[in-house]
């Protein structure tokens, strides 16, 4: 059995609901395949989410977008993607089990951070003593004692742009490359720098660094920049332009070099942002619907 349908959405996050939410309002059919895992449920609260002036916690936007979709008839099935193939002018799309036949595809798929190799990184998510976006929480980790965690080759930036939310600012290098120029821009803008090759602890609800001498430094919050996974295993089949760190590229409509498949979100190269995501969702949609023909609407009975 093959289903056919207007739009595949892949990935039920942010973008891919606000896709499919566009979608269902243009009177598309769709189907969101939904992994279940959004970024965004790692947020314990954010505070630049446009519409929460009291703030959202992550769980709490996925369940409210959610609702939404469902509102108006979007049909979300819990499953990862085996296959996105090319037939003709569209696709088909298989997961779990099922099979679609769709005309136009929505990449919502994200990124996933890689947190430290600890069993507790979730709980310190949770609790804020760690963070992982400093854009998205900066202001709320102001005056604290914060540190940055990961390659010298990329902490040296990222320490930079937090020393102007506090005095208190440290480098944890996770590798002994410490010559680089944004570290040393870290280090005259005030932050410190510490051995590298130390141990990252949690209390429950402090971190602590423990450097290779014995000593231990306990922050407030700590931001691991190690990277993200995610663009290049997309199950597309298909070849897709992406720059050096494996985010999608796409056109103004947010469609790649395939005609007719769109990438939306964190998976796409920009600021990973849930207004951004939000935005590209707006844009791919609206576009996949005009690219679609028009069924005019048969007059009301009566």
């Amino acid at each position: 059995m093959i289903q056919d349908i207007d739009v595949a959405v892949v990935g039920g996050g942010p973008a891919g609901l606000t896709a499919a939410t566009y979608l269902r309002r243009f009177l598309r059919s769709v189907v969101v395949i939904d992994g279940g895992r959004s970024r965004a449920r790692y947020i314990p609260e954010s505070h630049n989410c446009p519409g929460f002036p009291q703030g959202v916690s992550g769980t709490g936007l996925l369940r409210r977008m959610r609702e939404q979709a469902e509102a108006f008839e979007v049909e979300i099935t819990t499953g990862h993607v085996d296959t996105i193939v090319r037939e003709g002018e569209g696709f088909v799309v298989t997961a779990a089990g099922r099979r679609w036949r769709a005309r136009k595809v929505i990449l919502a798929t994200g990124l996933a951070d890689r947190l430290p190799e600890v069993p507790w990184a979730e709980a310190a998510i949770a609790c804020g003593a760690l963070r992982l976006c400093a854009i998205c929480d900066a202001y709320e980790a102001s005056d604290q004692a914060i540190a940055v965690y990961g390659p010298g080759a990329v902490i040296g930036g990222h320490a930079a742009f937090l020393r102007s939310y506090s005095a208190r600012i440290a480098l944890l290098p996770t590798d002994a490359d410490l010559a680089h120029e944004a570290i040393a821009q870290a280090q005259a803008l005030g932050a410190t720098l510490l051995p590298p090759g130390g141990t990252l602890e949690f209390d429950g609800v402090h971190c602590h660094y423990r450097t290779p001498d014995g000593g231990v430094h306990r922050f407030d919050t700590v931001y691991p920049y190690l990277g993200y996974e995610g663009g290049p295993s997309l199950p597309t089949g298909l070849r897709l332009d992406s720059d050096d760190s494996g985010a999608l590229e796409v056109d103004a409509h947010q469609q790649t070099r395939v005609p007719g498949l769109y990438a939306v979100g964190d998976v796409v190269s920009g600021l990973n942002q849930i207004s951004v995501a939000v935005g590209h969702a707006a844009i791919a949609a609206t576009h996949a619907h005009n690219a679609l023909p028009f069924v005019p609407r048969a007059a009301a009975p009566g």
